[in-house]
């Protein structure tokens, strides 16, 4: 046996997602990290060993413009290069990948930690060390670091180090929120096995091991989907053991999933209900997904009330979107649907309060662990959200490092600090703008060679009847005052009723206030365009949410053209799934308003009034992501403006060293990791492809300063050689990935 000794300036134990991410943004920061995970493989829940979706803030594309970007961004537009199948092994080298191309990180796996050198008094802890066994490899590591993140899940590491914690549900009394029940009690939620499935070609049969469950006698069948050609995550309802100790009952519990599992199989292949005659088993997990155990107690505890509030919290270091998805105490035996939900009308804050321990200094959290009650956190634990919130305390820690702090102190003294970190890192954050004195780019005049100034969809070959009321929402960037043409079909004469409403919240995109109304005649006629009269100019630029109301004589049309900053919506669309498994309340705003049946898709209209929501001075606005509007920069079409240019223009000569770019990865677009769905393009067809970075000489010309090609990343850094002197420099977009126009968020300059 070995022993060793491991001095970093941050220790983070757990290698899901959201300790990976943290490791990831403390070492991008130049801080030393050891990264433990005591599995042979990154991921947690969503490795090859589990295999669970990365579900986040778009909640399956119930939330509009929701997708984090950041880290976690990163990891989802690479896999969806590399593995647009949803293989969960290439998903496994993604993860890894990413993290060994940090040379500030060492891996340690394998590796169990399971003793805490902490010392103090109950409400003054700090930790020393924690010591871990490497299996397989008989060596005892022992690590210290100034910093220690708890990015295990089940709190192990804080539980061992005198942590303040709670285990299972409030009573309904201690925050005032709805959904907890009237007495405390230590009911979680339960943990999953999933199995994945596939056709042989050829008969298969099954004989049952003498464990398998009859699910004939069990209330299975009757309240969960069972299909033949079902695996993995659809069988997220095969969940057990949230009446029991999640983690001292974990063999127990994984042996009543295998039972059910096989039972499952069974029924399937035996029963004679199903066509599977070809199917056969594919690959059975063997360890648990848990949803649920230990959370910490940080200097504020989310709850249900900011969640569906959306409480703007000043130290918000990141954000979800997912609904309050909580599950029965019986899990799959429940008679109870699998699921009830509460979605609050569009994205919710998370505050850098709820990532660090009230009682022990040193310490910081991230993932399912947080400072949440149990209501709350029936949002917070999906794994795209635990994700960014590693960013969040990953960045948080090395910040503490360089500044010699503990969190508590950083977080009275340094958010505003704190979250202009994130910001330039692209991290998951809303509402922020960019108030950092060193980029330059802030003091420059910007412009462009073109921008779209109009909207007009064209002709669509796709008719839509109007059996519900639709919606677009764009930006009134002033205002929307003039008129909107639609492009429609009419059986007889008829009058079309047109609504304009207000968001509410720079983050929402559901109806909130009638602003305006109107109703005109449409006589019978194909492909005719009808014109609209709307006015409302808002005080400040948002987003108009334009709903034409339902009319079975009529036909709009759709084309799949996408424009950034519009989306279509209908109402009332037929749920995706049964109430027994999954049950939503259509009346709450962003599930009574969908855009999946309409994604990529938008209805043909052209507007008479300009807009200025594309003009160039958007890059340097401040914001990274739409927020009451698109916040980015449009050419004209590249069939009229053919190598679009943005520049930037100093009034004295400038040194630029290093030039950051974000080009749009439409964070609309619901990516997943595995099988959910399979999007129809491996690069986001909104990035830019190839463009070069020109300096303006001496002599008036532009100088090629680097070119780029075949690019599919969202975020670039590009480090110049040598110092560029200049009073100007400019971007030449050459190709996008499908795109029709060249599209730009945010310059950075810096020298």
């Amino acid at each position: 046996m070995k022993m060793e000794h491991v001095r970093s300036d941050v220790t983070v134990v757990g290698g899901g997602l959201a300790g990976v991410c943290a490791a990831v943004a403390a070492a991008r920061l130049g801080k030393k990290v050891a990264l433990i995970q005591n599995r042979p493989v990154l991921g947690g829940n969503s490795s090859s060993e589990v295999r669970v979706w990365v579900c986040g803030a778009t909640a399956h594309g119930t939330n509009r413009y929701a997708r984090e970007t950041g880290i976690m961004g990163e990891l989802f537009v690479e896999n969806q290069y590399r593995n647009p199948d949803g293989n969960p092994y290439l998903w496994d080298l993604v993860i890894l990948e990413t993290v060994l191309a940090e040379p500030n990180i060492t891996l340690y796996l394998n590796t169990d930690v399971h003793e805490v050198e902490a010392g103090g008094e109950e409400d003054a802890r700090q930790i020393q060390a924690v010591t871990g066994w490497m299996m397989g490899s008989e060596r005892r590591i022992r690590f210290e670091s100034p910093v220690f993140l708890d990015c295990t899940g089940d709190g192990l590491i804080g539980f061992l180090a005198g942590a303040k914690f709670r285990i299972g549900r409030e009573a309904r009394h201690e925050y005032n929120e709805e959904w907890a029940p009237e007495t405390a009690d230590d009911i979680t939620l339960g943990s999953t096995l999933l199995f994945y499935t596939k056709d042989a070609g050829y008969p298969v049969r099954f004989v049952p091991p003498s464990f398998a469950k009859d699910i004939s006698q069990t209330n299975i069948p009757m309240k969960r989907i069972i299909r033949s050609g079902d695996s993995g995550c659809h069988y997220w309802w095969i969940e057990w053991g949230g009446e029991l100790d999640i983690v001292h009952d974990n063999e127990r519990i994984r042996d009543e999933l295998w039972a059910v599992i096989y039972g499952i199989w069974d029924y399937i292949k035996n029963s004679g209900q199903f066509d599977a005659e070809n199917m056969t088993l594919e690959w059975v997990g063997s360890q648990p997904g848990k949803r649920e155990y230990r959370r910490f107690t940080g200097e504020y505890t989310l709850t249900q009330n900011d969640i569906i509030s959306q409480k703007l919290f000043e130290d918000r270091v990141a954000f979800g979107g997912w609904s309050i998805d909580l599950h029965p105490p019986q899990g799959m035996y429940a008679a109870a649907s699998g699921s009830k939900h509460m979605h609050a009308d569009g994205n919710y804050h998370i505050p850098l309060r709820s990532l660090y321990s009230v009682n022990v200094s040193n310490l910081l959290f991230a993932g399912r662990n947080i400072s949440a009650t149990h209501v709350a956190f029936g949002t917070t634990r999906v794994m795209a959200t635990c994700a960014i919130m590693g960013e969040a305390a990953g960045t948080a820690a090395a910040l503490c490092v360089e500044k010699g702090l503990t969190p508590a102190e950083l977080s009275r003294e340094h958010t505003p600090t704190l979250q202009q970190m994130l910001l330039k890192q692209d991290a998951s954050v809303l509402g922020l703008v960019n108030c950092d004195d060193d980029d330059l780019a802030r003091q420059a005049k910007v412009s462009a060679s073109s921008f779209l100034s109009g909207i007009s969809i064209g002709t669509g070959e796709e008719r839509y009847p109007l059996e519900h009321d639709i919606a677009m929402l764009l930006p009134a960037d002033p205002g929307i005052s003039g008129t909107i043409e639609w492009l429609l079909d009419a059986a007889q004469d008829t009058m079309l009723k047109v609504e304009l409403w207000s968001t509410g919240r720079p983050e929402n995109y559901v109806p909130a206030m009638l602003e305006y109304e109107t109703e005109v005649s449409v006589g019978t006629g194909d492909k005719q365009w009808v014109s609209v009269s709307l006015d409302w100019i808002p005080a400040e630029a948002q987003n108009a949410f334009v709903i034409v109301r339902r009319n079975p004589a009529i036909q709009l049309y759709l084309t799949g053209q996408p424009l950034s900053g519009l989306l279509a919506l209908e109402r009332g669309a037929a749920p995706g799934v049964s109430k027994d498994l999954e049950d939503h309340d259509s009346s709450q705003p962003v599930v009574e308003w969908s855009t999946k049946r309409l994604v990529r898709k938008v209805f043909c209209l052209r507007t008479s009034f300009p807009t200025s929501a594309y003009r160039p001075e958007h890059v340097i606005d401040g914001y990274r992501r739409p927020y009451g509007g698109p916040h980015l920069w449009l050419s004209e079409s590249l069939e009229q403006d053919t190598e679009p240019w943005l520049a930037l223009e100093w009034t004295e000569k400038r040194q630029i060293r290093e030039i950051q770019l974000i080009f749009n990865d439409d964070v609309n677009e619901d990516l997943i990791n595995l099988h959910h769905h399979r999007t129809p393009f491996e690069v986001i067809p909104e990035l830019v492809r190839s463009y070069r970075l020109e300096g303006l000489d001496d002599t008036g010309t532009w100088v090629t300063v680097l070119s780029e090609q075949n690019n599919r990343k969202r975020k670039r850094v590009h480090l110049l050689e040598s110092p560029l002197e200049t009073r100007a420099v400019r971007v030449v977009v050459t190709a996008t990935n499908g795109s029709p126009y060249a599209e730009i968020i945010e310059v950075r300059a810096y020298a």
